[in-house]
């Protein structure tokens, strides 16, 4: 990519079940410190590639490089040490866990502190517990979550579960995060609230934003590069003017031949 600097390099992704050929070669860079949109129709192949980037699929060919270095072996419980985070479209919430206690779980995947310093904790164990509980103490302040900070997650509002999932995310600290169909089912109050949310993880965290969205409005809206999809091949980036206007984007959403 001529205009980002990149983060990941999605390089040549191949995957196929059986005789299915779900992604075709799929090359594109993710920029860094920007928001990237990742559309098209369904069954295009976005989650298959999503799942790639966060190691939850194995691909047949093809790589994958994070600040230039391969993840392609990354067993997926390593992620997090990456610097690669994510959301899923069905909540994967502790839900009998307040909401304090799911977003210290996301800040204790980057502990440091091993088992027997849980047994007995150690100076420094003890203020990595302090360091973390702050990290997750100030989530939920700027997510508005701190009312809501000791009841169970799975009592709260859809939206408020949204939010919770988010929070716990971040609480990683992560350099890319991956946003899977985090729209879906808000309403537009809640759509402002999200949109206005990633543009701060953006602009005032420094965090590398990968979405995947079916909420178009909301992809134009906070995106600064675009990557479609169409039956498992890449048809298109670009900034969301240059997307809108594409011909074959055009022809993937609206259906006729391809221009």
């Amino acid at each position: 990519m001529d205009v980002f600097p990149a983060l990941l390099e999605v390089k040549g992704i191949t995957v196929r079940f059986g005789g299915i050929t779900a992604l075709d070669d799929v090359s594109f860079d993710i920029p860094r410190d920007k928001v990237c949109g990742l559309i098209g129709p369904n069954g295009a192949g976005k989650t298959t590639l999503f799942n790639c980037l966060s190691r939850l699929y194995q691909y047949q060919s093809g790589d994958l490089l994070f600040e230039g270095k391969s993840i392609t072996n990354t067993p997926v419980d390593k992620m997090t040490d990456v610097g690669i985070g994510r959301t899923f479209q069905n909540l994967a919430l502790f839900r009998t866990m307040t909401v304090r206690e799911n977003i210290l779980v996301g800040a204790h995947s980057k502990s440091q502190a091993g088992f027997l310093q849980g047994l007995w904790p150690t100076a420094a164990s003890r203020a990595e517990e302090a360091h973390l509980s702050h990290i997750a103490d100030d989530l939920m302040v700027k997510l508005k979550l701190t009312d809501v900070a000791h009841r169970a997650a799975g009592e709260l509002p859809f939206g408020f579960q949204k939010r919770v999932e988010f929070a716990r995310a971040l609480a990683a600290q992560p350099r890319l995060l991956l946003l899977d169909e985090p729209a879906a089912g808000l309403n537009h109050e809640e759509l402002v609230d999200l949109a206005n949310l990633i543009k701060w993880v953006r602009d005032e965290i420094g965090i590398t934003v990968l979405l995947v969205e079916h909420h178009m409005q909301l992809v134009m809206d906070i995106s600064d590069w675009i990557v479609v999809l169409n039956f498992g091949k890449k048809i298109a980036e670009g900034t969301p003017q240059t997307i809108q206007s594409h011909p074959e984007v055009i022809c993937a959403y609206l259906g006729g031949p391809s221009v």
